[in-house]
């Protein structure tokens, strides 16, 4: 007989997903579908929720985030944990937590997860009740996010614009595998909330040695097509 996991009702971990659509950094959210009051309410969250007593904090955060989206092998890092006392906000959302795990919580402190990936990986989600989609970071402060959802994301942004300003060879992570400046450029904006001068910004990325230029174009370009570039690996 498989012995029921017991959750932890006083720890949770969520997951700050970030995904570049070639114009904006986008965030991975969960959009719950809750019947209340004879009407549906539909509000969006982090992929997160509590941990089980026998599991680490990082193997719940890959749980966790597969279970919610169907992404697996995501690196995800550990960059900060959310313990104000009343950070489980609107008692509408602890409800809901409660009738999704069978748990009576308590306080909650979250550790947070960050992740940067191609926005192209399949997302999948079999639920009636929940489904998973690409926000634009941009729209998040006019989002009534459930939790303290909008207060981790912004943490995790600086977090991202802290790391990539030590290792801005990270930022390929989000690109397509052969991309144009613009595309580069547009990014390093979303990242760094930003507008960068074309010519400036051309001239300091040309000088990374991680940045190859290709002989090849963009296809099927409205105007003249940009040439494309790579990031080299094999340094």
């Amino acid at each position: 007989m498989m012995k029921t996991r017991q959750y932890n009702p006083y720890v949770s971990v969520d997951c700050v997903v970030l995904g570049f659509d070639g114009k904006d950094l986008n965030v991975l959210l969960i959009e719950r579908h809750i019947r209340e009051n004879d009407s549906n309410y539909n509000d969006k969250k982090l992929p997160g929720s509590i941990i089980y007593m026998d599991e680490n904090l990082d193997e719940a955060a890959s749980r966790v985030l597969m279970e919610l989206t169907g992404l697996k092998n995501i690196p995800l890092s550990q960059f900060h944990s959310f313990g104000e006392p009343g950070r489980s906000g609107n008692p509408r959302d602890r409800l809901w937590l409660e009738n999704t795990t069978h748990t009576k919580i308590e306080r909650i402190v979250t550790v947070g997860y960050v992740a940067l990936i191609k926005i192209n990986r399949k997302i999948m989600l079999d639920s009636e009740d929940k489904s998973a989609n690409w926000y634009n970071v941009r729209e998040i402060g006019k989002m009534n996010l459930a939790f303290d959802h909008s207060q981790i994301i912004r943490k995790g942004l600086e977090n991202i614009k802290r790391w990539l300003g030590v290792e801005p060879d990270l930022m390929f992570k989000l690109l397509p595998r052969k991309f144009t400046l613009s595309q580069l450029r547009l990014l390093y904006d979303a990242v760094n909330q930003t507008t960068s001068d074309v010519r400036n910004f051309q001239k300091k990325v040309k000088q990374w040695k991680s940045l190859v230029r290709l002989d090849e174009f963009e296809k099927n370009a409205a105007h003249r097509p940009a040439r494309l570039y790579k990031y080299k690996t094999d340094r």
